[in-house]
């Protein structure tokens, strides 16, 4: 085995291989990420589709993508086209195996009424309060509901007529009748239907008694003839019950295995959680570049190759736990700089005047797009004049000590051009710094000295004639703590969001090879960090940036305080 195996070895691996050696499926690795139509993808689902999808390829296998639409009421097509979107943008295909549980409802709805006829199954009039006060504790045992030893005959009569719409919502449920006073909760007479009447997505006014989760997914599973059902941990103490229908059913079994869903510090990984910002207007969309879901990452430049990597860095465990959304971004940084072009932009801008440069000359350097690396050819040109722009934070009229950058009579050196010094400052009525004016070095061009001096400061510019403008988004963790549910009496996880996750730079002067800036594609802005074009707000005379990460990688300065 060698390293890149071993990183990738894991206890799923380790049964799916104890299966090939038994012959249990025949060699077959089939596996499907099963999706609810509620909401978009987020970062904790890609961990799933990388080990689904991942896992099939690896064993020369297949990967289904199934819809669990199983709940018309939260259910919507523009979530199913955005789930495939992401899943195909992540790099995997399905193939034709597109399938929803709604395609088995009938094949659902007959094996139900098998149950019944053999006297598995009954329907309960319980309301669903009273169900729970039925259903006992942890600590003691659930009571038998008063409806439990109806009839087959009735059972069925009244199964019939509720799938006819004979009944109101929440009228009736049909119940599995398993064991009320099993320590696992999940084997007490759990509801397998409930009546709801709403318009289904794809079925329209066909049904209104939808089946649960835990009753469609292993029926699904067999019907498609899944080898391993992979599921986050949750479903641990509900796979008896999966193996319970599958035997009662007597149909093809499948294998269910869990493993620990991902967790990220300053974040919520709830769709429900999820779905709330959004309605509350939070953030201005499940796309939203500060939301945890994919679609909101990508639009923040996020690519699909550091989420694959960083799926594949955390790995596989047993255990829930909490990962560093530091962790994350390490992985991200070391993607971005092998494939950002290289631009220089200024985003809160201050105008420096070079007095004894010719005022009508414009001369270009020719800048490598990847000065990191010493293999790649491609560079572009940057014009240089008279008037450039610099970050404010560039220039202090009266320093602290150990600041390298502009300061009066301090020298240093304009990244790739030449060196200045600041001879005078230019200020408003209110005393604030509008302008810098500055004397060059004409010996200096490209940056470096004649006579061998060296300048400890460097600082990127633009020409303010050949300056293009943008609005430029600045981001940061929406919560303000590791753990946003970590909150004071009285308080919810809303108290902990962070009011500058998102500061909006307006009239930024970007160097002009970013007016062909392309979406999809990211660029290192010079110390200021990674960008991507906006796909939703930017147009055509409108540039808008958003900053997908910083350049300082704090898990890589943890690590290396740990060592």
């Amino acid at each position: 085995m060698n390293e890149q195996e071993a990183n990738r070895s894991n206890f799923i691996r380790e049964i799916i291989d104890e299966h090939n050696r038994s012959g249990r499926f025949g060699g077959r690795v089939h596996t499907r990420f099963p999706p609810e139509p509620n909401g978009y993808l987020h970062i904790g689902h890609a961990k799933s589709i990388c080990l689904n999808f991942g896992i099939a390829q690896d064993y020369g296998g297949l990967t289904n993508l199934r819809f669990d639409d199983t709940n018309p009421v939260k259910e919507d097509t523009e979530y199913v086209e955005s789930i495939k979107d992401t899943i195909r943008w992540l790099g995997f295909d399905w193939g034709e195996r597109e399938y929803y549980a709604s395609d088995y409802f009938e094949v659902l709805y007959q094996n139900a009424v098998r149950l019944i006829e053999k006297g598995k199954a009954y329907v309960c009039d319980l309301t669903p309060d009273e169900v729970r006060e039925y259903r006992g504790t942890l600590t003691e045992p659930g009571r038998e509901s008063p409806y439990r030893n109806r009839s087959v005959e009735e059972n069925l009569d009244l199964f019939r007529r509720m799938r006819a719409g004979e009944f109101p919502d929440g009228s009736r449920t049909l119940r599995a009748k398993i064991d009320m006073a099993s320590p696992n909760l999940n084997l007490r007479d759990p509801i397998m239907y409930r009546i709801l009447h709403a318009e289904h997505h794809r079925t329209g006014n066909k049904w209104c008694i939808y089946p649960m989760y835990d009753y469609a997914h292993c029926v699904s599973d067999s019907v498609e003839g899944i080898t391993h059902s992979i599921c986050t941990l949750e479903f641990e103490d509900h796979r008896p019950l999966y193996d319970w229908f599958l035997d009662e059913l007597e149909l093809y079994h499948p294998q269910q295995i869990e493993f620990a869903r991902l967790n990220l510090t300053y974040t919520v990984m709830s769709k429900r959680k999820l779905l709330q910002l959004v309605q509350q207007n939070y953030v201005s969309g499940w796309d939203d570049p500060r939301m945890p879901t994919l679609a909101g990452m990508r639009r923040r430049g996020y690519t699909p190759e550091a989420i694959r990597k960083f799926a594949d860095v955390v790995g596989v465990a047993k255990n829930n736990s909490v990962v560093d959304m530091e962790l994350l971004e390490h992985v991200l940084r070391d993607d971005l700089n092998l494939r950002a072009k290289r631009r220089m932009a200024v985003l809160k801008p201050l105008k420096v005047v070079l007095d004894n440069y010719p005022a009508d000359q414009v001369e270009e350097f020719e800048v490598p797009d990847f000065p990191q690396d010493p293999q790649s050819t491609t560079s572009r040109k940057i014009p240089f004049g008279r008037e450039l722009y610099i970050e404010r934070e560039d220039f202090m009229e009266v320093p602290p000590p150990k600041y390298f950058r502009l300061a009066l009579g301090s020298e240093v050196r304009l990244m790739n051009a030449y060196y200045i010094t600041c001879t005078k400052v230019v200020k408003d009525a209110d005393g604030q710094v509008i302008e810098v004016h500055c004397t060059y070095d004409p010996e200096t061009r490209g940056g470096m000295s004649a006579d061998g001096r060296k300048v400890k400061g460097t600082i990127h510019w633009v020409s303010a004639q050949r300056a293009i403008e943008a609005e430029v988004r600045l981001y940061e963790n929406l919560f303000t703590k590791k753990d946003p549910y970590e909150v004071e009496e009285g308080q919810d996880f809303l108290d902990n969001l962070n009011p500058r996750s998102l500061e909006v730079l307006t009239s930024c002067k970007l160097e002009p090879a970013l007016a062909q800036a392309v979406i999809g594609e990211s660029y290192q802005f010079m110390r200021n960090g990674y960008f991507c074009l906006d796909s939703v707000d930017t147009r055509e005379g409108q540039l808008v940036f958003n900053r997908t990460i910083s350049l300082v990688d704090s898990w890589a300065k943890m690590q290396g305080t740990s060592a």
